[in-house]
């Protein structure tokens, strides 16, 4: 036992919480934006401002044309591997093998193909950092042990692991679409405290393939997270926080959640507030890419979702046209109501004596 301890530290592979449900979760949440995210708002800014170059073909395989954006969202599936690769502090002949393994596992794994990454991503990356550098002829042993075991696990396991995710979440979709002031709270305030968490909101809901109004619930619950924080500790951080956390993220707050919890109310009552709010009284949804559900403000990409939603289905024949209810809707959830409410839940907290000026000092 003492050897294999010693091995696993000599590879630096880490069998722990942190390093695959935190550090390569996060990762692949970060290789997600940088490929199906920024594509589709590519094709989106394209569309809307008619720039040519972002809406023409510029390349036509296996019969599919593709713009810039669709090129970039193409290569989710690597760009996730390769993310979930770096976290685990991969060498580089693995890390450039998970290239391979990524497209494999997300094309196999189909609408769930993020959550097929992250597990057959873990495994293959880990199996190849074990024999790396173990023989003299590492440069074929290596590629072929990473892609080999992808391969294998996709082939395998990609298309159920797939399928569960998306079962989960259309369990999730249908039970907001029946129950749509019970699943808004619920589906609110588990994101939003997904976000805040040291974990990647965005890649759960990405997983889930988490989209329509258990997608806008989710928006609704990360901005109420990112917004409220931004604003409750205005006084301790200036106009630095404010744009830090408000198209950062909350996550700043976690080590001062940390010291005293009870900051934590006030953002989780708004959660639970404009969550139903979302999916009873505007009807919000989320019918873009899913991991905009998880966003929020982050870069306003939560938004650029739930447009890019509604251009779908005006598109689709789903919806005639935006409504200005639409919109009063996404600047109410999105950044009114939290920038109002965390405050004054807050100073009722303060009156308590349960938070103290100070207590969310970044």
């Amino acid at each position: 036992m003492e050897n294999i301890r010693s091995f696993l530290k000599r590879k630096d592979i880490e069998i722990s919480v942190q390093r695959y449900l935190i550090d390569a979760m996060g990762a692949m949440a970060q290789g997600l934006f940088a490929s199906l995210l920024i594509g589709t708002i590519l094709n989106t800014l394209g569309a809307q401002f008619h720039i040519s170059f972002l809406t023409k073909v510029i390349a036509t395989i296996g019969g599919i044309d593709y713009t810039v954006g669709g090129l970039a969202s193409a290569m989710s599936g690597s760009a996730m591997a390769i993310a979930i690769g770096y976290a685990l502090h991969c060498p580089p002949l693995v890390l450039f093998s998970l290239t391979t393994v990524g497209f494999a596992s997300n094309a196999l794994g189909g609408a769930g193909g993020p959550l097929a990454v992250l597990f057959i991503a873990i495994i293959a990356a880990e199996i190849g950092k074990a024999v790396s550098k173990e023989t003299k002829i590492d440069i074929l042993v290596t590629p072929l042990a990473t892609i080999g075991v992808g391969i294998l696990l996709s082939a395998n396991w990609a298309p159920a692991i797939g399928a569960a995710a998306l079962k989960t979440g259309n369990l999730i979709m249908w039970a907001t679409g029946q129950q749509p002031f019970i699943m808004g709270i619920i589906v609110s305030v588990i994101v939003g405290i997904a976000l805040t968490l040291p974990i990647s909101s965005a890649a759960i809901c990405a997983a889930l393939s988490l989209t329509g109004l258990a997608g806008g619930a989710a928006v609704a619950g990360c901005c109420a997270q990112m917004v409220g924080f931004a604003f409750m500790s205005f006084k301790e951080n200036g106009v630095g926080g404010l744009v830090s956390q408000g198209i950062g993220t909350s996550m700043l707050q976690m080590g001062n959640i940390i010291k005293n919890p009870k900051i934590w109310i006030a953002p989780i009552l708004c959660s639970a507030i404009t969550g139903p709010l979302a999916t009873c009284v505007f009807k919000m949804e989320m019918n873009g890419t899913p991991i905009s559900s998880g966003m929020g403000t982050c870069g306003f990409v939560g938004q650029i979702g739930v447009y890019t939603g509604w251009l779908n289905s005006i598109s689709e024949g789903t919806k005639a046209f935006i409504t200005p209810l639409d919109w009063a809707g996404m600047l109410l959830i999105c950044f009114l109501l939290p920038a109002v409410l965390c405050p004054v839940f807050n100073s009722a907290l303060v009156k308590m004596g349960w938070v103290k000026p100070g207590d969310m000092k970044l």
